[in-house]
């Protein structure tokens, strides 16, 4: 039935503009825009006087729709390990995984302002640098239906409602961690460990936790890992360690390794923590 529709096995489509934020690490990009926390991102668009006057007539939409790449991913999965809920994989169709067959992404945003050659925009899930390939207005009329039922988010969304099952504490040397990388590096993990961890700190792939030796756990937090231990409901954070080995970090052929001179001063000033 395809063949006779003449189509080829590939199709070609080309950006027309990219993505700023500050967001270079996929941890930092949360899974669904978060406009509790008031942010402004800029979509460049690609130069030429075809794409300013695509522009025309987009202010007064308080929304539009993204349609952007998953520019990070070279594989896709069938099935996959949603970050939310329990360890249970799901048909990857099911799903925002990025994991696709062609990954293609879709967010909603807040357009804040309409600019020669850009758009102002407020939170987005997206890494710096994705590329953007339509963008379309956000019609509340057609495009919001809240009482759609969301299968098995649904029901992850009711477990949510509960309060949290855990209890995180953080070690004085935990803290003396997060304080210098807060205050030296800007570099601040703390609510999205919160937010994990209160909920469920069973290992998880997608969720990058971890089982240690001697009972322990870890989390991956961008480009760095906290070490914890659970005793009942309770969760302790014991302290936090660079992710990348020092080879890495020295490697000239890896210029743009995340938080490179951060990880550096901390082996220098905590080697004890290093594994």
């Amino acid at each position: 039935m395809l063949s006779s529709l003449n189509l080829s096995d590939e199709l070609t489509i080309k950006p027309i503009g990219f993505i700023r934020t500050e967001k270079a690490l996929k941890f930092n990009a949360r899974h669904q825009p978060d406009e509790k926390n008031p942010e402004t991102n800029i979509l460049e668009m690609l130069p030429g006087d075809k794409y300013q006057k695509a522009l025309q007539d987009l202010e007064g939409f308080e929304r539009i729709w993204l349609i952007w790449w998953f520019h990070r991913n070279k594989d896709w999965r069938p099935q996959v390990l949603p970050p939310r809920g329990p360890a249970q994989r799901r048909g990857v169709f099911a799903t925002r995984s990025p994991h696709r067959p062609n990954p293609l992404g879709i967010t909603p945003v807040q357009l804040l302002a309409v600019q020669k050659g850009q758009l102002l925009l407020g939170p987005c899930d997206l890494v710096d640098g994705t590329p953007i390939f339509d963008i379309k207005p956000y019609i509340p009329a057609y495009d919001a239906f809240p009482e759609a039922k969301a299968g098995w988010i649904d029901e992850v969304d009711a477990a949510l409602v509960a309060p949290p099952s855990f209890k995180v504490e953080f070690s004085t040397q935990a803290e003396e961690h997060l304080t210098w990388l807060r205050k030296k590096w800007s570099i601040d993990f703390r609510t999205r460990l919160l937010e994990i961890l209160t909920r469920d700190p069973t290992p998880h792939r997608t969720r990058r936790i971890r089982s240690r030796n001697g009972g322990l756990f870890d989390i991956g937090c961008g480009a760095w890992y906290a070490v914890f231990k659970i005793d009942g409901s309770a969760i302790t954070i014991l302290h936090v360690k660079p992710s990348f080995p020092l080879k890495f970090l020295l490697d000239p052929e890896r210029p743009n390794l995340p938080d490179r001179e951060a990880q550096l001063a901390f082996r220098s000033l905590w080697p004890d923590f290093i594994d």
